[in-house]
């Protein structure tokens, strides 16, 4: 049986999608970033056993926008705080040198 080069992750990533910085990567790495968002809104709406519709009239938003939410999409900074505050879950953020703590 011949060697098998094995790769890393990172490795992986470069040969499939492309290096950091190229536009394929930075939109799947974004694309990412946003569905770990929405899925960390969806698990803190859960432990604080409410529905996407109690989420929504905390919020002042329909269900609907907060599947969408939940799903990455639709996603601002200042949707997130509105998300985290009206569950009353504490969360920070930070830009470079700054930081935003909630609640």
């Amino acid at each position: 049986m011949e060697n098998m080069k094995t790769y890393s992750h990172e490795e992986m990533l470069d040969r499939v999608i492309g290096k950091k910085g190229t536009p394929r990567r930075d939109a799947m790495e974004d694309e990412l970033q946003s569905f770990l968002i929405g899925e960390a809104i969806r698990q803190a709406r859960k432990e604080k056993n409410l529905t996407q519709e109690q989420l929504g009239k905390l919020m002042g938003v329909k269900r609907a926008q907060i599947s969408r939410i939940e799903k990455g999409h639709n996603l601002t900074i200042s949707t997130i705080i509105k998300a985290f505050k009206a569950m009353q879950v504490p969360a920070s953020f930070s830009f470079g040198n700054t930081s935003l703590a909630l609640c």
